[in-house]
């Protein structure tokens, strides 16, 4: 016997299928879901129809198993990047010191700290006022912390030379393809998540500029790169005493980047 459709249902769908959803049914069981009350439901279901992110919304994403927060103005997670979660969980030793850089809204560093049963001493820290408060609604209960603050500076100076796992969601949108991303991430994310300068690589250079100071002995760094990136990218890495291989999962269409520090040239030795 086919499952009778719940109540509502069809008409928040056909209100979003006319916007241009085109998964209307499963927005508007997640938006019925939801909403507590009838007037937030309409309010929820105005939102999503005039483009804004599905996952500001709702205010949470799915992602790598858990429900994330996700404030208005934040980066949405994409699920591409549990590809990059799945790696570092393969990678990181038992009670691995995690650094979550660039963090939106926690994650990449709350979802492997799931994966690992909390085992990991998590850290994570952002630019973004707004991100720095939604990450710690997500980091905090997995006994993490998270500073506000540009890339490193941001991070206690006690975790050079000891972190594990460097998980580095940097943005590498050149500048000139920021106008031709969808309009929920282009109206709706806060753009020093998004651009990532001429080439696409002037974040991913200040944090391989500096990870070999902080990563321990044979600690990795991972990030997010499109496919036609990879190779400068990995050239980048390689320039900064880091040992760069990349890996596609097709299905995702994730690209990523693992750069496991080697030698740390005598001038950027932490101090002893």
């Amino acid at each position: 016997m086919p499952h009778a459709t719940p109540p509502g249902i069809t008409t928040v769908a056909a209100v979003l299928r006319a916007a241009g959803c085109v998964f209307a049914e499963d927005e508007a069981q997640l938006l019925l879901s939801t909403a507590r009350t009838p007037a937030e439901l309409d309010a929820m279901v105005a939102r999503r129809a005039t483009g804004h992110p599905l996952e500001h919304v709702l205010g949470w994403a799915d992602f790598g198993g858990l429900r994330v927060a996700v404030d208005k103005g934040v980066f949405v997670p994409r699920r591409r990047t549990e590809f990059l979660v799945e790696r570092a969980a393969a990678l990181a030793p038992r009670g691995a010191v995690v650094v979550d850089l660039c963090c939106g809204t926690g994650a990449l560093g709350a979802a492997l700290a799931a994966a690992l049963d909390g085992g990991v001493r998590l850290h994570a820290a952002d630019i973004d006022p707004a991100a720095v408060r939604c990450a710690r609604r997500n980091v905090a209960p997995l006994g993490g912390a998270v500073y506000e603050g540009d890339l490193f500076t941001a991070l206690p100076p006690g975790l050079r030379g000891r972190v594990d796992v460097l998980l580095a969601n940097v943005p590498y949108v050149p500048t000139a393809e920021v106008p031709l991303l969808p309009p929920e991430a282009r109206l709706h994310e806060a753009r020093v998540a998004l651009d990532g300068g001429a080439d696409g690589l002037d974040v991913l250079r200040r944090v391989t500029a500096e990870a070999g100071r902080w990563l321990a002995p044979g600690g990795v760094l991972l990030f997010e790169t499109s496919e036609r990136q990879a190779a400068p990218a990995m050239a980048v890495a390689e320039v900064d005493g880091l040992t760069a291989k990349a890996a596609t999962c097709e299905d995702r269409y994730a690209t990523i980047v693992t750069a496991t520090r080697r030698t740390i040239p005598h001038d950027r030795r932490p101090p002893a």
